[in-house]
Order: C-alpha cells, then structure tokens, then sequence
C-alpha cells in the first residue's frame, strides 16, 4: 500500500495525503453481505443528544464481517479485496468450498487467489485463523478472541498486529499493539498475519469538509465554553483553562481511570504505554 500527495490546486489538496487503494481489486460490494445501517445523529431514543460531535456524514451500508471464522477446516478462495466505509483496514470477499460467502478482516500480503482455512487442520500461513494453542511462538496474529468462540474482539485496525509471546499452563501470553501483555486462553482463536491498510495513520483529510463526510461535526475547546458548561471554560480574556480536564472534570495527561479489582485484572501482565 502507498500513499500520494496532491499538487496544490485548491486550498483543501494543499497538505492532503491520501491512499491509492492499490490494493483493492473490485469496488462493488457483495449485495448478500450488506446490511442497513441507520444513524442516530447522536440522540437517544428521546431526541436528547447524548454523544456530541456526530451527525451527518455519507450514507452506507454496513459489510456483514466474520470474525468468529467458525466454518472449521473448509477451505476458501479469496475473490476480492475491498474498501470498508466502517473500518480502516481492507476487507477481503471469501468464496468457501460449500458455496458460502463471508467478509473477513484482510491481512497484510493476502492476494486475489489465495487459499485461507480456519480450525485444526489450518497451517501458520497469512489468513488462516488457528487455536492460540497451536500457533508458533513469535508469530504476528489480529483479530484475538477474548473468549472462546464469541470472535475476535482485539488488534481488528488497520496495520495492527499483536505478537504471541509465551505459553503459561492453559493460557497463551500476547504482546499487544498498545504494549499491554496479557493472557488469553489458548482455546481463543487468532489469525495469522499482520493487517493491511498498514499506511492508514500517514493520510492527512486536507480540509474540514472530509470530517464531515465521515459524519463528525467540529469539537468545541473546553477553553472556549462557559464555566457552566466546562471546567475550563470563562476567564477575562483568552484564559489557559488551568490543568487539563474533561468536561466531567476528569484530570487528562496520564491520569489511570481504570476501575480497581477488576475480573481481567489478573490476567494483565504489563500495562498499556500509549
């Protein structure tokens, strides 16, 4: 995958960088796996808007992904590597041997052609969804089980890859992306591979109107408000707003909001650096 930029035409191509999507092989979606997806404008069912700064934004249909990969030992051919309005990463169209079709998360290197399987009988090739338990050590894997067959629910963005470390007794020790390192069962499953869209974090929007595409509206500074509205709000002049806060006058830059004694608690090795 690579990135371009533009010539500066107009104000908003002047620092734009964007995907080629050279990668993807077909933009027409497969109509089966398509489904309704309706926007809230950040109201609840009342019309009290509860989540600010969203609305708007280019209608989509959301793609039906698999991430439980639970159609074990039947193998399937890739057809197609496609663009998801709903996620970073690519998603790639998989033709399985009994006539089904699904969407999973598309791997780094994975090619228009390839074979992929999930269970016992796969092997530890890009694309393959494997139990914990029998994935080599030091292998790159995405889309990590939680809990045994609920699906994937860890490193599921774009360019995003965890490393499976060790193995202690009935879990497997994983070194994720945020540089947490936990332990998660080794019945859960993973596939192998690192994602793709690995270049996802270089693009640059341009200008404002592209976060309106996306459906995000402009966020209002703390410092900009009234004090009744935010703690850093009101002062003469333009005011600094004192120590960083949230609007619930939660103190920011570093400060643990993780709730004590929770279940996962022991299972968590090494905390989380960024």
């Amino acid at each position: 995958m690579s990135v371009k930029r533009f010539k500066p035409l107009t104000p908003g191509l002047r620092f734009k960088v964007a995907n080629t999507f050279a990668e993807l092989t077909t933009d027409k979606p497969e109509k089966s796996l398509l489904a309704p997806l309706s926007k809230s404008g950040g109201r609840n069912r009342d019309g009290k808007m509860t989540m600010r700064y969203m609305g708007g934004g280019h209608k989509k249909m959301y793609r039906v992904v698999d991430f439980r990969r639970d159609k074990l030992d039947i193998p399937a051919t890739v057809k197609t590597i496609e663009y998801d309005p709903n996620r970073s990463a690519f998603i790639a169209l998989l033709f399985y041997a009994d006539g089904e079709k699904r969407y999973i998360l598309a791997p780094k290197g994975l090619k228009v052609g390839n074979t992929v399987m999930s269970g016992t009988k796969a092997t530890p090739d890009t694309g393959n969804c494997m139990y914990l338990s029998s994935i080599p050590l030091g292998s790159s894997i995405h889309n990590i089980e939680l809990r045994p067959g609920r699906g994937g629910q860890m490193v599921r963005s774009a360019g995003g890859s965890a490393v499976l470390a060790a193995r202690d007794g009935q879990y497997a020790i994983i070194k994720l992306p945020s540089g947490e390192t936990r332990m998660v069962l080794q019945t859960c499953m993973a596939t192998m591979g690192a994602l793709s869209n690995e270049d996802h974090f270089l693009e640059i929007s341009g200008k404002a109107g592209r976060s309106r595409w996306l459906g995000r509206r402009p966020r209002v500074r703390g410092v900009a408000m009234n004090p009744v509205d935010h703690p850093m709000g009101g002062g003469e002049g333009r005011a600094s707003g004192g120590h960083p806060r949230s609007r619930n006058s939660i103190p920011s830059k570093g400060y643990k909001t993780r709730r004590g004694k929770r279940p996962s608690d022991r299972l968590i090795i090494k905390r989380r650096t960024n």
